[in-house]
């Protein structure tokens, strides 16, 4: 899909709203096709799901862990636009503990990270896309046959023929219901609700805390997900950074608490996991609001053909890393189809 070129007269001007993977992949291929494509960002940079936090020395990867891929094309497509060097497999050794108690390995599959950090690999991407940042859009407004699009300080952004979305389900459906489009953001009514949050602790210890597994599955009420940061390839830390996730459980119950409580209690579910003995001497947490979607309908991606405006990420592709991609691509080959008066 990604080597498909343009041979069509009619160049369309499309807003990606969100630079993460499922933006930046939609962006590169209609750039690719010969269109007229400006992503908007809200933060400082481009990451989404593939997120970085700044810690002392480094950084720790406080979003999405990893990523397998099954979809052949999503590799080349990383290594064509992204380069070589921005990911690689992290051969840590993977565990998840039994109902028992006892500890068993990981089924075997390659899983690759962005180096020296996640967030890598959606500034590689970025580099092949018009990308604004610090720039929330707040609103669409319908002009003629185009969509005017606006900040959320009412500031106009220009004119578009169709509009993509990739942000969060809660995220998008604020957007079309700040644009009068009610019928729209109603899609995204279930969605909303199944998206779930994470608190994300770093701590740093200056000896390993465990030294059986890099990255594990606890059975613990608090945790989802804990792993050795420092043991992915490009870290080049002074001791060991290690990330913990809690549950989505956990995290719904206290997605108010505050942060400091919230570090205190996860590394005390950390220490009864492991019994380590040395408490870390720095932390960084932070709070994910939408972390991973569960269950419900997953169309692959969502096109609105009589507004000109589609979704695309992760949440409507398995929630995977590599949905993000599958995502964009499905909704691109779409688009693609379109006869050219669309």
């Amino acid at each position: 899909m990604f080597n498909q070129t343009f041979d069509s007269p009619v160049i369309r001007h499309v807003a990606v709203v969100g630079s993460g993977l499922a933006g930046l992949t939609a962006a590169i291929q209609l750039k690719g096709l010969g269109h007229d494509v400006t992503v908007f960002e809200k933060s400082r940079g481009p990451g989404g799901r593939l997120a970085a936090k700044r810690v002392s020395g480094g950084s720790a990867d406080i979003g999405a862990q990893y990523f397998t891929s099954r979809n052949p094309d999503f590799l080349p497509f990383l290594r064509k636009f992204g380069g070589v060097d921005c990911f690689g497999p992290w051969q840590g050794r993977f565990g998840f503990q039994a109902p028992g108690g006892e500890w068993q390995p990981f089924p075997e599959e390659t899983r690759y990270v962005g180096t020296p950090r996640m967030t890598a690999i959606t500034r590689a991407l970025s580099a092949h896309a018009q990308v604004v940042a610090e720039t929330r859009v707040g609103k669409l407004a319908r002009k003629d046959q185009a969509w005017s699009v606006y900040d959320t300080g009412d500031n106009h952004l220009g004119y578009f023929d169709q509009v993509i979305i990739t942000a969060p389900p809660a995220q998008a459906r604020e957007l079309l219901a700040e644009s009068g489009l009610h019928e729209l953001a109603a899609h995204l009514d279930d969605p909303v609700q199944r998206v779930l949050p994470c608190w994300a602790v770093a701590a740093h210890f200056q000896a390993p805390p465990w030294p059986h597994h890099e990255a594990m599955r606890c059975q613990h009420p608090a945790l989802f997900w804990v792993a050795n940061n420092s043991s992915k390839p490009g870290r080049n830390d002074n001791g060991q950074w290690w990330v913990i996730h809690a549950s989505p459980t956990w995290s719904k119950q206290h997605v108010e608490s505050p942060a400091d409580e919230v570090a205190e209690r996860l590394l005390e579910a950390f220490r009864e996991v492991t019994n380590f003995q040395i408490w870390p001497d720095d932390l960084v947490t932070h709070r994910w609001l939408y972390a991973r979607s569960e269950g419900g309908d997953q169309p692959g991606h969502l096109w609105f053909p009589e507004h000109n405006i589609g979704l695309a990420g992760d949440w409507l592709s398995g929630g995977r890393v590599e949905g993000a991609f599958d995502s964009a691509c499905g909704l691109i080959a779409e688009l693609n189809a379109l006869p050219a008066s669309q």
